[in-house]
This record gives structure tokens, C-alpha cells and sequence, in this order.
């Protein structure tokens, strides 16, 4: 981190030196005047040159991938036996995406950490150093951490739905990407990861603080839907249809809502992913104030 901090600290050469008179070079810029994307190669050096970013992609598909295997293996066997179990809201797509409802952690950490280990190691001094204009430090690292997130994130999902289907094929009813709503399941369920790990980006900004950012993070992803459960049908229609947690279940359905009893107060599945992607906005617009207006 530290290296390509430096290096964007020093900027090009504006001059080289012959003897003792300075001579101006060709293409030359003053030590100081950089752009977003100087920033952003330093953010992508840092992003790919530590083992959390490794660790957690490699959780998001292995966690997703394998959990999603196993839950549609076990479908498999049950129809096999019964072939009437499946009820008639049998989603082959959904159930070959349902390892992204644990995957999504991974993506989150990751979010957190991009931000969070600077404040922990200190590095974030050598950062405002290189770069003093803070807004662009979290415009280049939210470019950088979101395409890195949305390419891993359709990875896990194509891979999770093609190996859901081989499961499911030959055995009971599966899909392919040309069913109705599969490819559109595919895709938002790859956006609705990035969104995640952006809202996740933002807290990081926010707290400064590792373990509050996962907490939190955590929190709204799994705590409030358990909390939302106690309360009267009336106030669960209402709010869980705004929890990100019930969005994605939206947007990992091969149908849509409308054709599905147990989601038919929810938004339709691009309403939703808009309301998520609202919450990433706020969450990385306040960051971006707090980083402003705070102490590193």
C-alpha cells in the first residue's frame, strides 16, 4: 500500500537536472497535479496486492457456488422420491442462486476491509499525504472496489446457476438462461453483490473501525429481517419489502414477484435494486462528508 501511496505522492518529474541548472523534461507535470485516475491505480495496487481481497472472492464463490450445490442437491433427491414436493412455487433459478444469501457476507468484509484496514494500519496518513482532495480518494476507490466487485460477483452467479442446473437436470425441473426471468436473475443477482459491497464501502467510511463496519453491516443484512419476524403481518408487509435482505430474494427469483405468494408485498425486482442502490449512495455520500470534515 504504502509503495504506490509514494508513488503518487511524488508525482512525474517536472524537471531533470543537468549540472546545476534544472531542465524542464517533455510531458513533464507539477509535483502535486494528478487526476482520479493516478488515484485509481494507486487504489487498484492496494486493492489487489493484499490476501483479504483473495481470501473473500474466494469465499464468495466457493461459499456461494458450494452452498447453492448443496441446497439444490437436496431438492433434487427430495423430488426424486416425491415428485410432488416441490409445490408450485418450484424455482429452479432461485434455488441455484440461494448460496449468494451466505455469499453476500464475503462481499460485504471485503467492502469493509478496502477501507477500514487503512485506518487500522495506519496507511490512510500516507494516502491524504499523496492525496490531499479526499473526494477522490472515494470516488477511486468506489470505481475500483465496484468493478472488481461486479466482475466476481457474475462469476458467482453464472457458476452458481450452471451447477444448480446440472444438478437439477435429469432429476426435476430446471431452467436454462432463455427460461423466463433466469438471465434477468443472473445478472441483478451479480448487481445486487456490488450494491452490497458498496453500501459496505460506505459504512467503512463512516465507522473507520473493522469490526463495527462488519457489525453493522451484519446487522441490517440478518438481524433486523429476524427482528421484523416479531413484529404484527401489517408492519412486515410495510418495511420488509425496504430490507436489502428481501430485495435480493426478489432479485435472485427467476419469477417475479407478482406470480409468487410469498413475495407479493415486495417491489418488483428492479424497484428494489434501485431502493439498494439508493442506500449504497447515501451510505458512501455520508463517508465521503465524514472523511471531509473529520481527522483522518
Amino acid at each position: 500500500m504504502t509503495v504506490s501511496n509514494q508513488v503518487l505522492a511524488s508525482g512525474p518529474s517536472s524537471a531533470a537536472t543537468h549540472g546545476d541548472d534544472p531542465v524542464e523534461t517533455h510531458g513533464s507535470r507539477p509535483s502535486g497535479h494528478y487526476s482520479v485516475v493516478d488515484v485509481a491505480r494507486a487504489e487498484w495496487i492496494k486493492l489487489v496486492t493484499v490476501r483479504s481481497t483473495t481470501w473473500s472472492i474466494v469465499a464468495l464463490v466457493v461459499v456461494s457456488t458450494g452452498i447453492g450445490s448443496l441446497v439444490t442437491m437436496a431438492k433434487a433427491s427430495q423430488f426424486s422420491q416425491h415428485p410432488y414436493a416441490t409445490g408450485i412455487g418450484f424455482d429452479p433459478t432461485r434455488l441455484s442462486l440461494s448460496g449468494l444469501l451466505l455469499g453476500q457476507f464475503a462481499i460485504g468484509v471485503l467492502g469493509a476491509l478496502f477501507v477500514t484496514a487503512e485506518y487500522s494500519t495506519g496507511t490512510i496518513y500516507a494516502t491524504l499525504a499523496a492525496v490531499p482532495r479526499r473526494h477522490l480518494v472515494v470516488i477511486a476507490k468506489t470505481v475500483v472496489f465496484g468493478l472488481v466487485a461486479f466482475a466476481a460477483s457474475e462469476v458467482t452467479c453464472f457458476a452458481s446457476f450452471y451447477a444448480g442446473q446440472a444438478i437439477l437436470s435429469g432429476s426435476a425441473p430446471y431452467a436454462t438462461l432463455s427460461s423466463p426471468g433466469a438471465l434477468r436473475a443472473v445478472i441483478s443477482g451479480g448487481l445486487y453483490l456490488t450494491a452490497l459491497g458498496l453500501f459496505a464501502l460506505g459504512i467503512g467510511y463512516i465507522v473507520r473501525h473493522t469490526a463495527a463496519a462488519i457489525s453493522i453491516f451484519v446487522t441490517i443484512l440478518l438481524v433486523f429481517p429476524l427482528i421484523l419476524q416479531a413484529l404484527p403481518t401489517s408492519y412486515i408487509n410495510a418495511v420488509g419489502k425496504f430490507l436489502p435482505a428481501n430485495i435480493g430474494l426478489v432479485l435472485l427469483s427467476g419469477s417475479t414477484p407478482a406470480n409468487s405468494i410469498l413475495m407479493k408485498h415486495m417491489f418488483s425486482p428492479w424497484v428494489g435494486f434501485g431502493i439498494l442502490c439508493a442506500y449504497a449512495v447515501v451510505a458512501l455520500v455520508a463517508g465521503t462528508l465524514s472523511m471531509i470534515v473529520r481527522d483522518a
